[in-house]
């Protein structure tokens, strides 16, 4: 299967996630920020992995999900929020509006560690964002835990291709 698999990664958090996709998937995968991500036209699946900004894909993330189309997409994220977090389920939900025309095969969100810079800065705002108080968990992730169940997590949504 040809495979797009596309990053976006301040931290390498996300880097981390698609570099975990490409080898699950094998060969035939191109990994590529999404500064450089060419149009989807011609791949079989097109993994994006991107981290949130204000409960939503990051700014890039989010202009390339607009111009997707119809293709077959697996999203994947990294944040300061609990996996399972209301907070991290919108902002996937987002992602996927993103792109109307595109068939999601799956979705994955883990938490990632938050940049202490950014975790200074966001704890001073008033109010404070949601996840913040989660963000102490998030140090040291993306671990092996996490990656193992990226690759169940993609392998269960691919299996019936």
């Amino acid at each position: 299967m040809k495979t797009l698999v596309i990053y976006s990664s301040q931290t390498s958090n996300t880097k981390k996630l698609a570099e975990a996709v490409v080898e699950t998937l094998g060969e035939d995968c191109t990994l590529v920020p999404v500064a450089q991500a060419p149009d989807p036209v011609g791949y079989d699946l097109v993994a994006l992995g991107f981290w949130l900004q204000a409960g939503k894909p990051d700014p890039k993330a989010s202009a390339y999900l607009e111009k997707v189309g119809a293709t077959r997409l697996f999203l994947f994220a990294t944040h300061g929020a609990a996996s399972e977090s209301a907070h991290a389920q919108h902002a996937m939900a987002h992602a996927a509006s993103l792109a109307p025309s595109a068939e999601i095969l799956g979705r994955f969100s883990c938490q990632g560690e938050v940049n202490p810079k950014v975790l200074e800065k966001v704890r001073a705002k008033n109010p404070p964002p949601p996840w913040i108080d989660d963000a102490v968990t998030a140090v040291g992730h993306p671990d092996t835990d996490d990656l193992d169940r990226l690759r169940e997590t993609l392998k269960s949504c691919l299996a019936g291709l």
